[in-house]
């Protein structure tokens, strides 16, 4: 595995998911279920007709995004596991800034370029800085990460929904929602024709992932992210800042994961809501970025891969009546069977075997 090419290794996660699809196949017909029709609602429902691959692509983008947010913590060592909080507050952030900003700014599709930039921009920071603050504590009291990620979230589902109860809910509504944004602050839905869809967003998502990949790999602040969070010493010894990085390295994740929360909030919602009935794309992007080896390029495809069998998933769920936990359970399998050769790859590596890598 550790001299596999690139299109060997292609070739092997192909294999795995067919494999691992036989094997579900015959968990599901041994269940008294149609195995066949599962199958077929598994891809159907993820690449049928183009309302459905919409709805893939979909997923995707804020799989990418989160994802990558994941891998910019864990690649430099660090465990964010507070990104569904973080995109929770950048999302938020997003549609305080559009309604606040939106009487005051010129309507039609310029003033909703602006307000988008201007929320997108509010997200990020917010995001960014939500973030610091585990990396903070990490950095100069040696609390523990995860633990506090996981604390932020909670309090960041439960601050935004009490705000969005107790202020910002339309009078005479009894759901706890925003307003809506204006129409004219949305992402273009061309191609796909679907209205919470945007091949722009997607555009960004994958553009996000390459500026990532480019900061983390080729820049000397990604090799001092990198080397601070894997080796503190040496770090320290070298002349870097090893509890400044900490802090930088958070922050950075967290600035992803805010711009996940402000593709959330415009393209898809138009509002904002109560955040724990959100989808769990901050915890689902723990799986995609581990998938990736935390390589923010291998999370595009990774991300691929959730988003169709989240949409199959759903489409299962909306036409059989086949067990939820059956259907988690075959796509939990298909998930391992992908990521099984790359835990045999990292295992190689650690252990020095299989001889040089290509």
């Amino acid at each position: 595995m550790i001299r596999a090419t690139v299109i060997e290794r292609f070739a092997i996660a192909v294999a795995s998911t067919l494999l691992a699809l036989l094997i579900g196949a015959v968990i599901v017909g041994a269940s008294g279920y149609d195995a066949v029709g599962f199958v077929y609602a598994l891809v159907y429902g993820a690449a049928g007709n183009i309302s459905n691959i919409a709805f893939t692509l979909r997923q995707s983008t804020m799989l990418i995004l989160t994802g990558v947010a994941v891998a910019v913590a864990f690649r430099a060592g660090v465990f964010n596991i507070g990104v569904q909080g973080q995109f929770i507050v950048g999302g938020f952030a997003t549609v305080l800034t559009v309604l606040a900003l939106a009487p005051v700014l010129p309507g039609g599709i310029v003033g909703g370029v602006i307000l988008m930039l201007l929320g997108t921009i509010a997200a990020i920071a917010v995001g960014g800085a939500y973030a610091a603050l585990p990396g903070l504590m990490k950095a100069y009291s040696g609390a523990n990460e995860v633990i506090t990620t996981i604390m932020l979230n909670f309090i960041a589902s439960g601050v935004v929904y009490f705000i969005i109860d107790a202020y910002l809910r339309p009078a005479g509504t009894s759901a706890p929602n925003t307003e809506s944004l204006p129409e004219y602050v949305s992402l273009p839905g061309f191609a796909f024709g679907s209205s919470s869809f945007s091949v722009i967003g997607l555009a960004i998502a994958l553009l996000a992932a390459v500026a990532v990949y480019v900061v983390m790999d080729r820049t000397r602040i990604g090799y001092d992210l990198v080397t601070s969070g894997h080796q503190q010493s040496a770090a320290t010894y070298s002349g870097v800042d090893s509890k400044r990085t900490i802090v930088t390295t958070m922050t950075f994740s967290g600035m992803v994961a805010g711009l996940a929360g402000a593709m959330f909030a415009v393209m898809i919602l138009g509002y904002y809501s109560d955040p724990n009935t959100f989808p769990t794309f901050g915890f689902d992007a723990i799986a995609v970025s581990l998938l990736a080896a935390n390589n923010p390029l291998g999370v595009i495809p990774a991300g691929l891969l959730f988003g169709g069998l989240d949409a199959g998933g759903q489409y299962i769920g909306f036409t059989l009546d086949v067990p939820a936990e059956l259907v988690d359970g075959v796509i939990g399998l298909i998930v391992l069977f992908v990521a099984a050769p790359e835990l045999f790859r990292m295992s190689a590596r650690r252990l020095g075997l299989g001889g040089d890598e290509q």
